[in-house]
Parts: C-alpha cells; sequence; structure tokens
C-alpha cells in the first residue's frame, strides 16, 4: 500500500514542530480549526491543493498558513510606521517559520529523505483574515517524492 501521502503529512509536522514560532500544527479544513482558542497560536496549517502523478513522482500542491495572534497595546499610538501592536513581529517570525520549511525541502533534512523543493515558494502576507486578530503567511510551493506506489 502507498503511503507517501501519509509519510509527507506527517514529516511536514514534525518538522514544523521543532520551530520556536509554532506551537500547533493542523491540516485540512482551515474552518474545521477553533482559531478562538488562544493556546493554539503561533499555529502553522497546511492544505495539500492536489497532486500531479509524473508515474515515478507525485508533486503535491501545498497552502502552508503560519500565522499569530496580534497583540494590541492599549496605550495610545506613538509611532505611525511600528503603531501599536506586534503586527510586524508577528509578520517576521512566521515568515521565518516558512522560510525554514523551504529550506529544509532545498537542501535539509527533507529534501536528504526525498521530500524535496519543486520550484519556488510562493508567500503572500495576511492580516485580519480570521475570527481574532491574525497575521502571517499563505506559503504556496510544490513537493516532489517517490511514487512508491507497486503495480504488482
Amino acid at each position: 500500500m502507498a503511503q507517501g501521502f501519509y509519510n509527507l503529512t506527517d514529516r511536514l509536522k514534525e518538522e514544523l514542530l521543532k520551530d520556536a514560532f509554532v506551537n500547533t500544527v493542523t491540516y485540512g479544513n482551515i474552518f474545521e480549526v477553533d482559531l478562538n482558542k488562544q493556546t493554539i497560536f503561533p499555529l502553522s496549517h497546511f492544505i495539500v491543493n492536489n497532486v500531479l502523478d509524473r508515474d515515478n513522482t507525485l508533486v503535491f500542491s501545498i497552502s502552508l498558513l503560519c500565522m499569530d495572534i496580534v497583540d494590541e497595546s492599549k496605550e495610545d499610538t506613538v509611532d505611525g510606521f511600528v503603531g501599536n501592536d506586534n503586527e510586524q513581529d508577528v509578520l517576521n517570525t512566521q515568515l521565518a517559520v516558512a522560510n525554514r520549511i523551504g529550506a529544509m525541502l532545498k537542501r535539509g533534512d527533507l529534501y536528504r529523505e526525498q521530500y524535496q523543493l519543486d520550484g519556488d515558494i510562493s508567500l503572500e502576507p495576511f492580516v485580519d483574515r480570521f475570527e481574532n486578530k491574525l497575521a502571517g503567511w499563505t506559503a504556496t510551493f510544490n513537493v516532489i517524492i517517490p511514487n512508491d506506489m507497486s503495480i504488482c
């Protein structure tokens, strides 16, 4: 029985949980995750968009949402650039999470285990997309793995 899907999703979860800026990793429909539960943040959530079967390999299109809660200060805004919250800090740390996964797929442990980045990673920032004031990045990328399906 082919195990490629299980193996890839398990390894992504394991690798994300090693990051100091990730507390929880979830998979599937983002709207089934209780985003009001503040103890789960910072959160990395991924979705498999589709898979391309290339005979000896499978190419997984993945969207990875790296996010955290934006904390607002009760004090008046003094700095018009930074504002009175930690939005820039959240964007910085969560970009680092996505960047680290990319590096692991390009040249790290994941790469050596044959989970390899196919092409570039597209990163799109978001702020306040969900119920809480959340900020982060959606990283969209392709991972190529060996196709372990046997015809026997």
